[in-house]
C-alpha cells in the first residue's frame, strides 16, 4: 500500500461553489452601497457579470473577499460624483449622508455600455483605494466598517447574521446568499480520498462561515482538520505580544499549510494543496514542506484562463473533474 499524502482543499470555489454566494455577495454589496445616490435606480442589476469579477479576483492579492469588495468599490468610485473622504467616530450618518448627495449617473453610464466593465476599470486605475472606502472601512462589523457590515449582512442573512454578531442587521432583511452555496465533490469521492490519505482545509473563511457548509454539507468528519482566517488572526496577534512584526499570515502566506503539516502531516510522505487562485499556488510554493499545488478550474467560467494563470503561478497539475483526483494523487 502506497504511503499516505497530505491532501489540502482550499473551500471557495474549490470544495464549495461560491458563485451564488461569495461572488454575487461581492456584488449585491458594491449596488447596496450606493443606495440613496442620484441615479442609483439606473444602475444595472446585476452590477457586472460575476465572469468580470472573477478577472479582479485572479490578478492575486485579493483572497479576503472584503479586501475584494473594497477593491471593486473603490473603481466604482472613482466614477461616481460628489464622493468626498470624511472622519467621524460613527461613520454611518455620515456614509447615508454623502451618498444622499452623490450622483452615480456616469456609472450607471459605464456601467450599461461596457461588456467587462471591472476589466477595463482595471486597466485605468492604480489600485489604490478610493478615499470615501476607506473611510467607510475602519474596525469591523458593528464598529465602524460599513463596507463588511453590508456584505455580512446580505452573505449570511439575518438569523445568521445575529447569531454570529450578537448585532440586528442594520440594512438587509432578505435571503442569506451562504444557503445557495452547493458542495463541488462527491462525498463518495472524499470517502475514497479519506480512506487513503490525510485530508485537511486552508481557508480564508472565517470559521464560523467554514463550519456551516461542511456541517450543512455532512463532510466535517473527512478532514482531519480545518484552519481558517481566525487562526490567522490569532498566530498574527500572538506574534504582536511577543514583540515580533505585524504581517499576514493569510494567503498567499503559508501559515496554514505548515501549521497543517506540523498537526497533521506527520506521517505523510507527500503534500498537495488544492486552490483556484494564483495566491493558493504561491502558499503552496512557499511553504516549508515541498507541497505541489493543484489548480481547481471545476466551477470556472474561463477554464483555459485560470488554468493558464493558476500554472503561472507555479500549478504542478489542473483539475477540471474531482472523480479523476484519487488517480492523480495517486500518480
Amino acid at each position: 500500500m502506497k504511503q499516505k499524502a497530505l491532501v489540502v482543499f482550499d473551500m471557495d470555489g474549490v470544495l464549495v461553489d461560491v458563485s451564488g454566494s461569495y461572488r454575487d455577495t461581492v456584488r449585491r454589496t458594491a449596488r447596496f452601497f450606493f443606495k440613496g445616490a442620484r441615479g442609483w435606480e439606473s444602475l444595472p442589476e446585476p452590477l457586472f457579470p460575476l465572469s468580470d469579477l472573477a478577472r479582479v479576483k485572479q490578478r492575486g492579492g485579493l483572497n479576503n473577499d472584503w479586501d475584494l469588495t473594497a477593491a471593486v468599490l473603490s473603481m466604482l468610485c472613482f466614477l461616481a460624483e460628489d464622493l468626498p473622504p470624511f472622519s467621524a467616530p460613527d461613520p454611518w450618518p455620515e456614509y447615508r449622508l454623502r451618498i444622499s448627495r452623490a450622483d452615480v449617473i456616469a456609472l450607471a453610464r459605464f456601467l450599461k455600455n461596457t461588456p467587462f466593465p471591472l476589466s477595463r476599470l482595471m486597466e485605468k486605475t492604480t489600485g489604490t483605494l478610493h478615499d470615501f472606502v476607506v473611510a467607510c472601512t475602519p474596525g469591523d462589523v458593528g464598529s465602524g466598517n460599513i463596507i463588511k457590515q453590508i456584505f455580512q449582512e446580505i452573505y449570511l442573512g439575518p438569523r445568521l447574521f445575529q447569531k454570529t454578531y450578537g448585532l440586528s442587521p442594520l440594512v438587509y432583511h432578505g435571503e442569506g446568499l451562504i444557503d445557495r452555496e452547493r458542495l463541488l465533490i462527491d462525498p463518495k469521492t472524499l470517502e475514497q480520498l479519506f480512506r487513503r490519505h490525510i485530508l485537511a482545509i486552508a481557508t480564508g473563511r472565517p470559521k464560523s462561515e467554514a463550519d456551516y457548509p461542511l456541517q450543512r454539507f455532512g463532510v466535517r468528519r473527512f478532514f482531519s482538520a480545518v484552519y481558517t482566517l481566525d487562526d490567522c488572526l490569532e498566530a498574527e496577534k500572538r506574534r504582536l505580544d511577543t514583540g515580533g512584526e505585524s504581517v499576514s499570515l493569510s494567503k498567499p502566506h503559508p501559515f496554514m499549510l505548515d501549521a497543517l503539516e506540523t498537526a497533521v502531516g506527520k506521517d505523510a510522505t507527500r503534500f498537495y494543496y488544492l486552490g483556484d487562485m494564483p495566491d493558493d499556488m504561491i502558499a503552496a510554493a512557499r511553504a516549508s514542506a515541498p507541497f505541489a499545488g493543484i489548480g481547481v478550474t471545476v466551477v470556472s467560467s474561463d477554464k483555459a484562463g485560470l488554468a493558464e494563470a493558476l500554472r503561472n503561478a507555479g500549478a504542478a497539475a489542473i483539475v477540471d473533474d474531482f472523480r479523476l483526483l484519487p488517480a492523480l494523487l495517486d500518480s
